[in-house]
């Protein structure tokens, strides 16, 4: 390691007085102004990663939902999945580090971690397209270079693209080419594929749907973000029949702006920047296109919103029919977080009778957990989520698709083997998965009013209660319930008995200090007001600053 060197650039990139972050489930967030410091040094932490594993680590600069002005950074691990937690520890402590300890610091992660300092070291960067983004990417790629790594700059990228080019380099291509071209290809491959027996016209979407028309219409909110360029590019890969209409393309708006899957989620309405027609059919992907919701108004005006709970259903019902057909006793599962709503834990479970398993919040839960299973379908409620096929599961299936005689099994294999291929399982991607969705939609000749109809939403409310220190808070039973401060849990639990087919739940957000208050009961009323109580009780026992919440 060149201290020298290290010294000189680090001295380009210093850390503010007093400032600490912690490494979170979205890996780094704050104001971009702030962050400097914090992409060199993640740039330094990726090559020792890199050395550590023996293979290419991903950074990738985004702050995805969040509003423009912030930005982020996260690094991706050699099979495009999430930073494995002992290394978030040093993440945390690297970019805390002050500038005289850094040396020091690297130092003993490198002892703690057993890097070997002579192995190469490879990195590749992506980015969203906040107007910090290019600067800051700069930062990681000063911090690559100044420990001696390679680094290939794929400049602007949606997450789950990173992610896959990385997956593709440490799998030697067996997953795909590193290459966006090479994930157009096999994406739209896989579609086409899938979709070739539906005989009507296909169309994603269209410029101006006609009357009648509008089920086979999709209009899609990409936030301001990246996901418009990307599936701009992706265009000319797929069908001449599917023509992609764009709203919130980034052009005029800023990013996140009252526009988005985050807001379309939260808010329940949808966003600005796109006119809705009765039964039509909308998704939004989030800032940087690795969550995607869907909504629709009905005839009276009515806004509904279909979330990641209904997304991992259809997905469900549709590999559940084929798991069927295909014969093999292939062990599925679907794997929620406690913001699942109710209604959607009990239609899986009773319903169609498949296994539902609650983990903590946080995408590495969820994937860690389906990785149990021969298929393993994960989403968060915010339609962040994918599908996990074990290597077994994979062989088999794409086995019964070359050699199986029975001609309905062959054909279900071959459809199963196409999915496999559209769907990007290193982590939830927004065009990935509005492409699984749509072609299961055509294949079943579902409407979004039918898809909608599968169960009805239990009404909830999402709120949040400003805390001096989020740390105040301790939760257990994958954060259904509070373990401090003394009182709350007791608190919550005797607001909850006041209202029917009620539940409500507080956890610490991973990134600000700040509670999430979640609640469910029968009308929307009662889930409005269980909320507002819950938040209160947060508010006396855990902290609150600032003003008290109000009434919705």
């Amino acid at each position: 390691m060149d201290f020298e060197a290290l010294k000189k650039y680090s001295a380009l990139h210093p850390k503010p007085a007093g400032l600490t972050l912690q490494y979170g489930t979205a890996g780094f967030r704050s104001k971009a102004e702030q962050l400097d410091h914090v992409m060199f040094r993640m740039g330094l932490l990726a090559a020792l990663r890199s050395r550590a594993t023996g293979s290419t680590i991903g950074v990738m600069v985004t702050a995805s939902h969040n509003p423009e002005e912030d930005n982020g950074v996260k690094l991706v691990d050699p099979l495009g999945e999430m930073l494995h937690p002992s290394w978030e520890e040093y993440a945390t402590q690297l970019a805390n580090a002050e500038e005289q300890d850094l040396q020091k610091t690297l130092t003993e992660i490198c002892q703690k971690a057993a890097v070997n300092q002579q192995k190469d070291a490879s990195v590749f960067i992506g980015r969203d397209t906040r107007p910090s983004s290019k600067k800051l990417s700069q930062a990681v790629i000063d911090g690559v270079s100044v420990l001696g790594g390679q680094y290939h700059d794929y400049g602007l990228v949606t997450t789950p693209q990173l992610h896959y080019v990385v997956c593709c380099q440490n799998t030697r291509e067996q997953y795909g080419k590193p290459t966006l071209e090479g994930y157009y290809q096999k994406l739209s491959k896989a579609f086409m594929e899938l979709i070739k027996k539906f005989t009507l016209p296909f169309f994603l979407c269209v410029k101006s749907p006609g009357s009648g028309e509008g089920q086979r219409h999709l209009k899609i909110d990409c936030a301001n973000g990246i996901g418009a360029l990307k599936l701009s590019e992706m265009q000319p890969y797929l069908p001449k029949e599917v023509l992609v209409h764009i709203y919130n393309d980034g052009t005029k708006e800023k990013l996140n702006h009252l526009c988005g899957a985050d807001f379309v989620k939260v808010h329940q309405k949808p966003p600005k920047g796109l006119d809705m027609k009765p039964n039509e059919r909308c998704c939004s992907f989030d800032g940087d296109a690795d969550r995607i919701v869907y909504y629709y108004t009905d005839t009276a005006g009515h806004f509904h919103l279909i979330d990641g709970d209904k997304i991992a259903t259809l997905i469900s019902i549709f590999l559940k029919e084929l798991l069927a057909k295909v014969g093999q006793t292939l062990k599925m599962a679907v794997i929620q977080t406690a913001y699942a709503n109710g209604s959607s834990t009990r239609y899986l479970e009773e319903t169609l009778q498949v296994p539902v398993h609650c983990v903590k919040t946080g995408v590495k839960h969820l994937h860690h957990k389906a990785q149990e299973f021969d298929v393993g379908v994960y989403f968060e409620a915010n339609g962040h989520g994918t599908v996990l096929f074990s290597k077994a599961a994979e062989n088999t299936i794409r086995q019964l698709a070359k050699d199986e005689k029975d001609d309905a099994k062959r054909e279900a294999a071959k459809v199963l083997e196409n999915l496999i291929d559209l769907i990007n399982q290193t982590v939830g991607d927004a065009i990935s998965d509005m492409l699984v969705i749509e072609a299961i939609l055509s294949l079943k000749g579902l409407t979004v009013h039918q898809w909608d109809a599968f169960y009805t939403d239990f009404p909830n409310r999402l709120l949040k209660v400003q805390v001096a220190d989020r740390q105040v808070i301790d939760t257990t039973d994958a954060e259904r319930r509070a373990v401090t401060p003394p009182g709350l849990q007791e608190k919550i639990d005797a607001l909850v008995k006041k209202y029917k087919f009620s539940r409500a739940f507080v956890r610490p957000s991973g990134t600000e200090d700040v509670v999430r208050i979640y609640a469910e009961a029968d009308t929307q009323e009662n889930a409005d007001a269980l909320a507002h109580e819950v938040s209160l009780a947060v508010y006396h026992l855990a902290g609150g600053r600032g003003a008290p919440p109000q009434p919705l």
